[in-house]
């Protein structure tokens, strides 16, 4: 079994990143901005925006974190939104989710510009990946294509089951995995809280994408000898063992599944920093102009 150490991957990203904005500065070129809109006090929402913007740091990017109340009306911060857009020095940005229920997340999306959509959610972005067209890719799932490429895991032909279909990770995801080309040519399964014997599913899997969210929901009777296991999952759970009072679970019981595997990520430490890698990628594209 080998770890995917998705924070050695983010780091080694992260230098190549790093030299291209200072090639870029060196050519009298405009250091590339991304900016982020959290709303409320979510505590997972403010601990990742944190590490988006230390990850700015890193790579020499300028960065603007505009933060409101969680009771901020839609209309304001469809306003906010506009002044993003028509802000030439932001070359893109985010706006933190999950939002407040008073406000209507698809509307959100929709009102970024798809050119400064470094997330990649918005409808024409999701279109354009989806018929193979240079887009901004959604975060999530570029990163842990990115994972699979740095450890030089064998994907086409192989069978991949994703469980979970949001429009964040798992529809996406299922796409690009499947597109011609190499991290690509996988035999698709989604699975999801309507699948009939979800385990026997997921044993067939050569890969294995456990993406809902829900703490250790995959165990080891779910995986096959030799998979390669990816967790996308990050859910807090109270803890006695820690200071703060809580830990981060992944959607795997790790220790139990781990040794059946040929490849297996950690939770911390492996898809999260490759998400906000993906966005500085995504940034730095459209700080280039390649859309």
């Amino acid at each position: 079994m080998e770890l995917i150490d998705g924070k050695k991957v983010s780091d080694a990203i992260k230098i190549t990143i790093a030299e291209e904005v200072q090639t870029i500065l060196s050519q009298g070129g405009k250091r590339p901005h991304l900016a982020a809109i959290l709303v409320g006090t979510d505590g997972g929402s403010i601990t990742y925006v944190n590490h988006k913007v230390k990850a700015c740091e890193q790579v020499g990017f300028a960065s603007t974190l505009k933060t409101f109340d969680e009771d901020i009306s839609e209309d304001a911060l469809l306003d906010t939104i506009a002044e993003f857009n028509a802000n030439k020095d932001i070359d893109g940005f985010i706006v933190q989710l999950p939002l407040p229920k008073h406000i209507d997340e698809q509307k959100v999306i929709e009102a970024i510009s798809p050119n400064k959509d470094v997330d990649g959610f918005h409808p024409i972005n999701v279109g354009k990946m989806m018929i193979g067209l240079p887009s901004f890719k959604s975060a999530t799932p570029a990163g842990i294509l990115e994972l699979l490429k740095y450890y030089h895991i064998e994907t086409a032909g192989k069978h991949c089951v994703i469980i979970g279909r949001s429009n964040i990770v798992g529809k996406p995801l299922s796409v690009m995995l499947s597109h011609k080309g190499y991290p690509g040519d996988c035999t698709v399964t989604v699975c999801h809280s309507r699948t009939k014997n979800i385990a026997e599913e997921c044993k067939r899997a050569d890969i294995l994408i456990a993406a809902l969210g829900s703490p250790e929901f995959v165990t080891a009777d779910m995986v096959k000898q030799g998979a390669v296991v990816i967790d996308v999952g990050t859910t807090r759970v109270a803890s006695s063992e820690t200071k703060s009072g809580w830990k981060l679970k992944g959607d795997v019981k790790f220790d139990e599944v781990a040794p059946l595997c040929s490849y297996i990520t950690p939770v911390p430490g492996g898809v999260g920093p490759m998400t906000i890698c993906s966005l500085l990628m995504n940034t730095l594209q459209a700080a280039r102009g390649k859309k």
